[in-house]
């Protein structure tokens, strides 16, 4: 094969692989390149399954060596493993080692047994005391003073050179970094976190978010993470989803948090919890981007065929393109909060037929998911 003709096909390879996959960070490491491309794929005809927190602890447990509630019943690790940042600011130097540590163990093994790990980030207000929930007359409206330019803009930067430091730390007996789907500033549309559409302008909330992914991108080298936005479900139309949207530049996944559809209070409403999806899993489809269910669940699970008749039946609706859903944490001393199954909960039995489905996929049954050469068991 002569020069002109490698040249032409290169060419084609680099156009061609420029549209199918439109991921932000071109210096991103080749497991998190190959990640986001797999994602896609199994997002074609298949789901991942995620729990939150699910390798910490669970229900009436914590800190066991390989354990997970969803193992117990199904004998697999979810195959997305949820945990978060939230102990990387507002606490003694000592706690945050402590965390960042726990953490750095936990994202390792999961990526070496061949499982995705998604953060969230219950932010600790920088600029006022009590946490991350909005709180009258305590809390600040601090998105405008760590943007640049804010009072508290310092202070931010030295927070994300924390969450960088992890980054670049979770690296695996391979020497290669794990990858991270990292999902800032969730349910922006709601008022309860101080980064609230109550307590933001929107000019402001783009700001700090275009901020957060060039400074951790482009300063401070992070090229394992790929970008989740993620409003919860206030949102009827493609315009209402992206009334803060930062732009294409800025994001990789396109995500929903959404109790409210499935479930919470007794209340179903299937047909709009399903128009919501349709509406970012088109729009990821259109950009060529991701799509996942990035929060769902029912506290307590009390409808024992939950899995099956409510929630894996609107995933297989309306060719939904969507690479994971993630349901939230089980409670290691809660009697009631508690999100997946465990032995002899009421809903056991219908997991197990939604795990045995072939449209869901959990860890057991990726092979690897950050190589060229993915295919399913």
């Amino acid at each position: 094969m002569n020069d002109k003709i490698k040249n032409a096909l290169l060419f084609v390879c680099l156009i061609t692989g420029h549209f199918l996959f439109s991921q932000i960070d071109k210096k991103a490491t080749k497991e998190t390149k190959n990640l986001y491309k797999n994602l896609k794929l199994i997002s074609k005809n298949h789901i991942l399954f995620g729990h939150q927190h699910a390798l910490e602890y669970g229900h009436g447990w914590s800190n066991e060596p390989n354990r997970s509630d969803v193992k117990s019943v199904t004998g697999s690790h979810p195959a997305v493993v949820g945990i978060d940042f939230s102990d990387f600011s507002g606490k003694s130097k000592d706690e945050i080692e402590k965390s960042k540590e726990t953490l750095r163990k936990n994202v390792i093994e999961t990526y070496e047994r061949g499982g995705i790990t998604t953060v969230s980030w219950h932010f600790n207000n920088p600029a006022s005391d009590e946490g991350f929930y909005w709180k009258d007359g305590i809390s600040k409206a601090s998105m405008s003073l760590i943007k640049p330019g804010g009072s508290n803009h310092e202070q931010y930067k030295e927070i994300l050179k924390t969450i960088a430091d992890f980054a670049h730390s979770v690296k695996a007996k391979n020497g290669k970094l794990s990858p991270m789907i990292f999902r800032p500033y969730h349910e922006f549309d709601g008022d309860w976190f101080w980064w609230g559409k109550s307590q933001t302008s929107r000019e402001d909330f783009i700001a700090v978010w275009q901020f957060t992914v060039s400074y951790l991108k482009d300063t401070l080298g992070v090229h394992n993470f790929i970008y989740a936005f993620s409003p919860d479900n206030r949102f009827n139309s493609e315009e209402e989803y992206l009334e803060r949207y930062p732009g294409d530049d800025f994001v990789d996944m396109f995500g929903m948090d959404d109790y409210g559809d499935f479930g919470r209070d007794g209340k179903y409403d299937l047909d709009a919890g399903l128009k919501k999806l349709k509406i970012f899993s088109d729009l990821a489809i259109k950009k060529k981007k991701l799509a996942a269910f990035t929060e769902t669940g029912l506290e307590s699970i009390p409808n024992e065929n939950w899995w099956t008749e409510i929630l894996l039946k609107t995933l297989k609706s309306n060719d939904l393109q969507l690479a994971y859903v993630l349901v939230w944490r089980n409670d290691k001393t809660s009697p009631t909060h508690y999100y997946a199954p465990f032995p002899d909960q009421i809903s056991e039995k219908n997991f197990i037929r939604f795990y045995d489905d072939p449209f869901t996929l959990f860890e057991k049954d990726l092979k690897n998911i950050y190589s060229t050469k993915f295919n399913l068991k």
